[in-house]
């Protein structure tokens, strides 16, 4: 006897067609996946840049003059943690818009250059927040997360103490005195005092 299958058993016919199935379902996941795949990339490269959130913000002349609180980043298109943070900058100025003014300089530009000096921009993300009259009330610097940007921009429209951020307020002028006898004091800087 013959333990060979004859080429028409059912049994063969059934795996292949199992087979094709299967097949089938792994062209079909790996087509899904793809498209997914191809979907999740496009809408990460079309996230908001820093040069888009530059060109719709408020420039500086505006925001010191409209009586409108503002808050002023201090960024560089090679900040990493600048990039990070651009989506989240982009829905609060959303959510904000007509409340307060966002202002974006960058420190590659030498035209900030007093800004920053006024506002010791020594690491960027460097954020400074703004009364309505313009008047530095506060700074944040580096990766702040934005449930706590939100907290300090509700506080900056209620014009309340913001609960996150460093205060800058005024400080007392001080004048070292200067002895009329002593003309090696290092603070005169080869200059005379004259009585």
């Amino acid at each position: 006897m013959s333990t060979e299958t004859p080429v028409n058993d059912p049994t063969k016919s059934e795996s292949n067609l199992g087979g094709r199935v299967r097949n089938f379902l792994i062209v079909m996941v790996a087509v899904i996946l793809s498209a997914s795949l191809f979907l999740g990339l496009r809408t990460q490269t079309d996230s908001v840049s820093l040069t888009q959130l530059d060109q719709a913000s408020t420039p500086l002349e505006v925001a010191v003059s409209n009586n409108k609180p503002s808050l002023v980043e201090f960024y560089a298109d090679w900040c990493t943690v600048c990039q990070k943070m651009a989506p989240d900058m982009a829905e609060l100025k959303q959510q904000y818009a007509n409340k307060l003014n966002f202002v974006m300089l960058n420190v590659d530009n030498n035209k900030w250059l007093p800004e920053m000096l006024k506002y010791r921009v020594d690491g960027i993300p460097h954020f400074v927040f703004l009364s309505n009259e313009g008047e530095g009330i506060a700074e944040a610097i580096g990766d702040i997360p934005r449930s706590i940007m939100a907290s300090n921009l509700e506080a900056l429209v209620t014009n309340s103490p913001l609960p996150y951020a460093q205060s800058s307020g005024k400080t007392s002028t001080f004048s070292a005195p200067i002895s009329a006898g002593s003309q090696d004091d290092p603070r005169s800087h080869g200059s005379q005092v004259v009585n």
